[in-house]
């Protein structure tokens, strides 16, 4: 098993941050795993993408052609990246933000407004956490429960308060990648 995920988004939308932590959990799940991150020239606001790859064998390159998944945070992400995914692949959009339709006849697109998910667990800041969430109920490429252990010691010095927050909100969009593998 091999998969390539492509997380993008604007800075400050946590794209790096929930990367390192799904490669962090991989590599805790006793798999190989890159994380390659990569910035806009802008600092908050301006374009933001990491790549990270996750496999049973070994990974020889860590600059992959095309993605086998793309988790679109925003609009101005998914137009700059779409080209990157694989035919077959998994399109994940933030339905917040991502209002147009998607054109393409050749993937699979999971919509979930993650943006309101995060508010209605209490926290605009964690978008990103359904959206993996989505990623990992619809792929079997590791536990829910390494994920969620991974993000909960990242959070340990903060208050309980955030990572229940976080526990809803990746529940919320694991829930939401299950019902899209059934309806398969």
């Amino acid at each position: 098993m091999k998969n390539t995920l492509i997380i993008s988004g604007s800075g400050g939308q946590g794209v790096m941050s929930i990367g390192i932590t799904f490669a962090q959990s991989a590599v805790k799940d006793e798999k190989f795993a890159t994380f390659m991150p990569l910035y806009g020239p802008e600092q908050r606001g301006g374009s933001a993408k990491c790549t990270v790859i996750v496999s049973d064998e070994e990974i020889i390159s860590p600059l992959p052609s095309k993605c086998d998944t793309l988790i679109a945070m925003n609009a101005q992400s998914l137009k700059k990246f779409l080209a990157e995914l694989a035919p077959g692949g998994t399109l994940i959009i933030n339905s917040s933000r991502v209002t147009s339709p998607v054109t393409r006849d050749d993937i699979r697109v999971i919509s979930l407004a993650a943006d309101d998910i995060a508010l209605q667990v209490g926290s605009a800041k964690i978008a990103n956490v359904p959206m993996i969430g989505a990623f990992l109920g619809y792929h079997d490429v590791l536990e829910p429960n390494v994920f969620l252990s991974t993000l909960t010691q990242k959070f340990a010095g903060k208050s309980p308060e955030l990572i229940t927050m976080n526990e809803k909100a990746f529940e919320e969009g694991y829930a939401i990648g299950q019902a899209a593998k059934k309806g398969l």
